[in-house]
């Protein structure tokens, strides 16, 4: 048994820390986004059973999982799950704990690196006087790294860059300087949020305008927090609050575990483990509520939002909110709101980089220095493509196969073993070791039957999306180079047509009949209406792309529209799963060899 060269500062600075790792983006991004696309107050009651049921259980299980593997000298996934059962495969289903790290890192950085930007852009006033559109065209504008909104060549990378040398010099003072962060980072972060929740309490109606007369940011914050029963019966719903509950609590990525690695054996879990889960429960359900939704609601309507409700709702609205403000206080509010989001991104991506640190240094003695730095090359490989190709898709794969897939599939793996192959009676005995609260017996049950049985659902409920995401069913332009390109599917049913209101050498217009979502306040229940909607592609002529269709033509999905010479999005997307494929395969011989050196050591558990 090893002994353990690095520690936790503090029992404050451990929880802050963990907090830190779960409250991220995604409380104050994704949270409320997921939170309007699935009915508001409909998905409330749902998330918060899958928190009770699923959040909390898997944060036993980490919690518990790392202490037992750190006990044995093991700050990584792989070896951690090594030390808890027997056959060699554990310790390649362990990988997942450092690939989903430094994928997410690669392209969560770099997201991290706009909150950099937007407060520099904040701060020098460079959203005065804008349009809403204005704004929405700064944000695109600035992921197209051929322009520029500074003056400076390839913006988004420079930024990028400095986001990443940031993360990995914190990260190469070891948990000390994470610790550090997270004291600072945390209380700022929720310092920040409560000035922003409060304006989002006390806007009221006040932000109504001649072209938004029904704003109000009571609609808002009423949608949100109205509870609807007949969600209960949506599997829909319950995915979208499993999924959630992923991202907001870091569970099934691997730094859950390397942190508690790093605990005595004598350290509570049960109380430490609730304690950061219930923190990062008060910064999403309430200051991520009281934010985005009831701001954007006092100023645009709450139809407004939901039908434009997304991520990129942070960064193409919220500044055209605050210039509402004034010019001083937009100032502010821009540094609060985006210094908000980088405290969040970085006590997040902070915690990435620890699983292949304390890796490297378990495995081949790898130094806090140059783990850090090695860390930091990895995802800058990974993620400059990431940065260059943003508006093809790229990003979206790792999101979706790193961010998304590998977190279930590697849950859904380590509760079994917790509960079958290492078993329960021993997993429970863990927890409860030095245990500073007294944990419900029935929530051993809720480990054995209920969580692997809600991890194993949605798994399988999931698999057909996976298989329509390697086929690239979400287009019509499938080829990677193609002489021919076709219409897209105009609304979500793919059936209808489009006509072309407008065709010029590089532009064509359609105009279709779509459906959106509108808010009844009678019924207190979304409803779809009908209206007109339009849709636009732009050709280069340059490159010899020309457009067959005609003004008054009627073009249904999957009709050619413009011949030429084409290279299509699906491109950029298969680079990306072979890029994320490759990751894995590159991790997975490195821990073949650190298990050969344990065999040549005698360390190796058979």
């Amino acid at each position: 048994m090893s002994t353990k060269s690095e520690s936790w500062g503090s029992r404050v600075g451990l929880i802050l820390a963990m907090a830190g790792n779960a409250v991220g983006l995604g409380n104050f991004l994704r949270f409320p986004v997921q939170a309007v696309q699935n009915g508001g107050g409909a998905f409330i009651i749902p998330y918060l059973v899958c928190f009770l049921v699923m959040g909390i259980p898997l944060l036993f299980i980490e919690w518990s999982s790392g202490r037992f593997g750190g006990r044995y000298g093991n700050h990584s996934t792989p070896y951690i799950l090594d030390t808890m059962a027997k056959g060699r495969i554990w310790k390649y289903i362990g990988v997942f704990g450092i690939f989903t790290n430094i994928a997410v890192a690669a392209y969560y950085c770099y997201i991290e690196s706009w909150t950099i930007s937007y407060v520099y852009h904040s701060v020098v006033g460079t959203f005065n006087d804008m349009s809403q559109a204005d704004v929405a065209n700064f944000f695109q504008s600035y992921t197209n790294v051929t322009e520029s909104t500074t003056g400076i060549p390839y913006e988004a990378v420079i930024f990028y860059i400095i986001c990443l040398l940031l993360n990995t010099y914190i990260l190469s003072k070891g948990l000390g300087g994470i610790e550090k962060v997270a004291k600072i980072g945390m209380p700022l972060l929720i310092l920040f949020g409560v000035v922003l929740a409060v304006r989002g309490l006390t806007l009221g109606t006040s932000g109504a305008s001649d072209i938004f007369p029904d704003a109000n940011a009571w609609d808002g914050l009423n949608f949100l927090w109205t509870p609807q029963f007949d969600s209960l019966t949506s599997p829909k719903v319950w995915l979208a609050a499993a999924g959630q509950i992923f991202f907001t609590l870091s569970v099934g990525m691997g730094t859950i575990h390397c942190y508690a690695s790093y605990l005595k054996s004598r350290d509570d879990i049960a109380l430490n483990s609730v304690s950061a889960g219930f923190m990062n429960e008060f910064v999403e359900v309430v200051l991520g509520s009281l934010i985005v939704i009831p701001i954007a609601a006092g100023y645009l309507g709450l139809d407004w939002v939901i039908q434009n409700a997304g991520f990129g709702m942070a960064f193409q609205t919220m500044p055209y909110l605050f210039q509402q403000w004034g010019s001083a206080l937009a100032v502010v509010a821009g540094v609060c709101w985006f210094g908000l989001l980088f405290f969040a991104g970085i006590t997040s991506s902070l915690a990435m980089g620890t699983p292949w640190m304390g890796f490297m240094k378990d495995e081949f003695g790898w130094e806090k220095n140059k783990g850090a730095w090695s860390f930091g090359a990895l995802v800058l490989l990974m993620g400059l493509p990431t940065v260059i190709f943003y508006n093809e898709g790229l990003f979206d794969q790792y999101d979706y196969w790193a961010g998304t897939v590998s977190l279930v599939v590697f849950a859904f793996l380590e509760t079994i073993l917790f509960s079958y192959i290492f078993g329960i009676k021993k997993g429970w005995a863990e927890l409860n070791q030095g245990a500073d609260i007294k944990i419900p017996n029935f929530y051993k049950y809720v480990i054995l039957i209920i969580t692997p049985l809600l991890l194993g659902w949605v798994l399988v409920s999931s698999v057909p999306d996976w298989i329509d995401k390697v086929k690239d069913a979400d287009t019509n332009n499938k080829e990677w180079f193609a002489s021919e390109f076709y219409a897209e599917n105009f609304e979500s049913s793919g059936v209808k047509a489009g006509l072309v209101e407008e065709a010029n050498d590089s532009v064509i217009k359609f105009s279709f009949d779509d459906e959106k979502k509108v808010f009844d306040k009678e019924t207190k229940k979304v409803k779809m209406i009908t209206f007109k909607n339009f849709k636009e592609y732009k050709f280069d002529v340059e490159r010899n792309q020309n457009i067959v269709v005609k003004k008054g033509d009627l073009v249904k999905p999957s009709d050619v529209i413009a011949k030429g010479s084409f290279t299509n999005n699906t491109l950029y997307k298969f680079i990306g799963r072979i890029l994320l494929l490759s990751l894995f395969v590159f991790i997975s011989i490195i821990v073949y060899f650190a298990y050969k050196k344990r065999v040549k050591e005698n360390r190796a558990t058979l």
